[in-house]
């Protein structure tokens, strides 16, 4: 699933350790999402939408 996430997060000035922390997950998690490696559980992403004050759909596109 291709995702925003990278830039999002250069945006607010985090790095990926500090957004892990933040969400409740690893910086490995961070990395394999922002990679497209890994796709989040609707709670994470929830999280993540959170986090940046935003829509689910503003970070996550379908391919």
């Amino acid at each position: 699933m291709k995702n925003t996430l990278p830039e999002l997060r250069e945006q607010e000035g985090l790095s990926q350790a500090e957004l892990a922390e933040a969400v409740g997950v690893t910086r490995q998690t961070i990395n394999s999402i922002e990679r497209e490696r890994y796709d989040p559980s609707l709670e994470l992403a929830f999280e993540l939408a959170a986090e940046f004050d935003c829509r689910i759909e503003e970070i996550f596109h379908p391919e």
